[in-house]
């Protein structure tokens, strides 16, 4: 059980559940830590609980039949895992990888009060499909930039998320290929591009951004 902080409050869905509601939850739930880089669930797997997810970020990734990896999508503190909720809702296995990016502590809902929840509280189970809803959203925009989008105006943009408002990123990159479901091959070669244009440096593990407005023009094209 969770002991201490009413975790239930920190997602506003679940706030403006009925007090008893509140109560099965925090009796029913227990707490998880990992530590970073930890796999939280993978292909062919089963969901056991729901998670909610507290402090940290978990990366959602999949892997193609030639071995391509792309991040699907990013799980922060305050919100749940629409995969999970999937399979907890068709009683199916994981399709894809859940990996800790940095250490992460959950609330963790048994399957069976999971169940019993959908099935009796209408805000419960408004709550799940609100947040399953926004997140199918998020996934068909990711498709449609995979798809649609040119890859130089994506890494653009991707490089200016990543420095987080400074002119650093550390990243090699496979990962950046894993971010934008390309082949590596095809991220080296952009970069280079951008480095000749003089709009990066790079080195190894990091891309120091030399020309933030021309990646942020570039980048806005993925708007």
């Amino acid at each position: 059980m969770i002991d201490s902080a009413e975790w239930v409050e920190r997602f506003p869905g679940l706030s403006r559940l009925d007090e008893p509601t509140k109560q099965l939850l925090l009796k029913q739930s227990a707490h998880v830590a990992l530590p970073k880089d930890a796999e939280i669930f993978g292909p062919g797997r089963s969901p056991e609980h729901m998670l909610f997810l507290l402090d940290g970020t978990v990366r959602v990734q999949q892997v193609s039949e030639t071995g391509h990896e792309i991040v699907l999508y990013r799980i922060e503190a305050g919100q749940s895992c629409v995969l999970t909720t999937a399979c907890l809702l068709s009683y199916d296995d994981y399709s894809a990888t859940g990996l800790a990016e940095t250490a992460v502590h959950a609330a963790a809902v048994p399957r069976d009060v999971f169940d019993d929840l959908v099935a009796s509280s209408k805000p419960f189970r408004s709550f799940v499909f609100a947040a399953f809803s926004k997140r199918i959203t998020d996934l068909f925009l990711m498709i449609d930039e995979v798809a649609f989008q040119r890859l130089d105006v994506r890494l653009a943009d991707k490089l200016i998320k990543l420095s987080g408002g400074t002119d650093q990123v550390a990243t090699t990159h496979q990962k950046l290929s894993v971010e934008l479901g390309t082949a590596r091959e095809v991220i080296s070669r952009q970069l280079q591009e951008f480095q000749r244009r003089g709009w990066i440096k790079q080195a190894r593990g990091s891309v120091t951004l030399r020309d933030r407005l021309q990646l942020q023009q570039l980048a806005k094209h993925n708007t």
